[in-house]
């Protein structure tokens, strides 16, 4: 009689011992999902900041005022051409519900001659240096003249 083929027991369970193995030590470089929403909420920060500076710059095109080169108050924010400056006080006063997720990390809109910015990110980074958030930041630009708008970028892969 031929003695069938086949697979011991104990092979079977060496080979699913080592494919747990793999899978508990890949799996985590392959599913990065906490930083992927990290991302997700900071591209959904960016669009937010467009829009309400997209809407503060058509309130201040309908009142004559996108062309002043000094802050203008457009309904309770701070503008500078048109567009919300980079303060707490201008683009941080566009966004509802700012404080419950949100903290200014660096906000160099007072520094005369130097670029105006801020940068914003999560509340958990609070009282954080700027290295140690591994770029995991907004950053809103004030606009430098009446022909230079606002500008929002982030890091393409900024939470890891």
């Amino acid at each position: 009689m031929k003695r069938q083929g086949g697979f011991t027991l104990i092979e079977l369970v060496v080979v699913i011992v080592i494919l747990g193995i793999l899978a508990v030590t890949a799996a985590p470089r392959f599913l990065n999902l906490q930083g992927d929403a990290r991302n997700a909420s900071l591209q959904g920060l960016k669009g937010a900041i467009n829009g309400g500076a997209g809407i503060v710059y058509g309130k201040a095109a309908i009142a004559g005022k996108e062309s002043s080169s000094s802050n203008v108050d457009i309904d309770g924010i701070d503008t500078l051409y048109g567009y919300p400056s980079a303060t707490s006080a201008g683009i941080v006063a566009t966004l509802s519900n700012f404080d419950e997720d949100w903290v200014v990390v660096k906000d160099t809109g007072q520094d005369s001659g130097a670029e105006k910015t801020v940068l914003l990110t999560f509340k958990q980074y609070a009282g954080k240096a700027q290295t140690d958030i591994n770029k995991c930041f907004v950053t809103y630009t004030s606009a430098k003249d009446k022909s230079t708008p606002a500008k929002v970028t982030i890091d393409t892969d900024a939470c890891k």
